[in-house]
């Protein structure tokens, strides 16, 4: 059920980023200060407009698009260092995995937030710095995952007797333990993404992730502060979609994660 539902409140916020400048009538950087603070169900702004008069609604479809992309932009670029690293140290013995486990470890110490704030306000706000460094900082996770599997797959009678009929330590690693941690991996993902997405919004309240006035989520956040007791819509309006996207990657995850214990470990060959 977990995963019925977390698939389908995907699809739907994968529709709605697909087709969000068919689902407003309105720009999302353009204000009319005469329409300001308008409340909910006014003629033209459902959900009301904001201290400047831009369009709430424009401005959470235009955030759902800017903080879904930085999220799964982030976690690609972690899962695929991760897993690289990982399949490494159980493959390579010796020095090659003592250096990655201590570089993982490295990585993990440092606080990722104040790691965050300062390599941002040092290469500049923006989409891009932004998923490049969520997406550094968040392999070590995946890394370990997939060098804990691939040491547990490795012991399988199927390895051993590739490992016998002399298949390459990188064929093994990609044709033999990849596919059998896929499952893990892909479970992950779905968590992944939604640290990413609570991360990047984090960062946009801040003021040092997405550049000011820019549309998501944290940023609407940041400028509602100062409206929460007259006009607390407009706190809650991005925080409720926060909510639900976060939601929503969390039942795929947990839905995937039973789908696949429940399938059990692959057969001993």
């Amino acid at each position: 059920m977990e995963l019925m539902i977390g698939i389908g409140m995907c699809v739907a916020l994968a529709l709605m980023v697909v087709f969000a400048p068919l689902l407003s009538a309105h720009e999302p950087d353009v204000n009319v200060l005469e329409n300001r603070l308008q409340p909910l169900g006014t003629a033209g702004h459902w959900l009301g407009t904001d201290h400047i008069g831009r369009d709430i609604w424009s401005r959470l479809l235009a955030g759902l698009v800017w903080s879904s992309s930085a999220a799964v932009s982030a976690t690609f670029i972690s899962l695929t260092i991760g897993a690289v690293l990982g399949l490494s140290a159980a493959g390579i013995d010796g020095w090659p995995r003592t250096t990655i486990r201590w570089f993982t470890d490295t990585v993990i110490a440092f606080p990722g937030l104040i790691v965050a704030v300062c390599v941002i306000a040092i290469i500049g706000q923006g989409w891009l710095p932004m998923v490049l460094t969520l997406g550094f900082l968040g392999w070590p996770v995946f890394a370990r995952v997939t060098y804990a599997e691939a040491l547990s797959l490795m012991q399988r009678s199927y390895v051993t007797n590739a490992r016998l009929q002399g298949v390459g330590r990188w064929s093994i690693l990609g044709g033999h333990l990849l596919p059998g941690i896929l499952p893990t991996l892909l479970a992950m993902t779905a968590f992944n993404c939604a640290d990413m997405l609570i991360a990047e919004s984090a960062l946009s309240f801040l003021g040092i992730g997405a550049p000011l006035g820019a549309p998501t989520w944290g940023n609407m956040l940041a400028e509602a502060r100062q409206y929460l007791l007259r006009e607390p819509w407009l706190v809650f309006a991005p925080g409720i979609a926060i909510v639900i996207v976060v939601v929503a990657a969390n039942l795929l995850g947990d839905g995937l994660t039973q789908r696949f214990r429940q399938k059990g470990p692959a057969p001993l060959l």
